[in-house]
């Protein structure tokens, strides 16, 4: 066992259509009312965008890699010199709703990829939970909710 590679996944299911929940996730307009401050760009395939968050001083490098439309969302991104794989994949529920389903991997099982595991578990749990409150009810979780993190104070 201690030789497996770790991967994390998270779900949710948000009672919005497919294509409300996939032009949320991509455009950096609407990312900044439950997840980031700011990006660079939309995610379109092969692009490289940077993400900002309103708690953090360090950008986040994201290489984009392939889009389906209100389907799939994939991506590479930079954590402590390590690239890391993100996975979202978008599936119809019944009454116009879409389970969003995040894969992130992989990282050694070992001290370091445990503390990963934890916390990026949370943080994606995290960023469903957002993502769901501003959808449904345009509530913006995130806002404030990090300020003891923060490398700004």
């Amino acid at each position: 066992m201690k030789d497996q590679a770790l991967e994390l996944k998270a779900a949710i299911q948000i009672s919005k259509p497919l294509n409300e929940v996939f032009d949320a996730i991509i455009d950096p307009v609407k990312m900044s009312n439950y997840f980031i401050s700011q990006g660079t760009g939309k995610m379109e395939e092969g692009k490289k965008i940077i993400w900002r968050f309103p708690e953090f001083e360090s950008d986040a490098p994201i290489r984009v890699g392939k889009i389906e439309k209100n389907k799939y969302i994939s991506f590479y991104w930079d954590l402590d010199g390590i690239e890391l794989f993100v996975e979202m994949a978008l599936t119809p529920r019944p009454n116009n709703s879409t389970l969003v389903t995040i894969t992130e991997k992989e990282r050694k099982n070992d001290e370091a990829g445990i503390k990963w595991l934890k916390g990026n578990t949370e943080g994606w749990a995290n960023f469903l939970a957002c993502l769901k409150a501003w959808l449904e009810y345009g509530i913006n979780l995130r806002k404030g909710a990090f300020d003891f993190m923060s490398d700004k104070n």
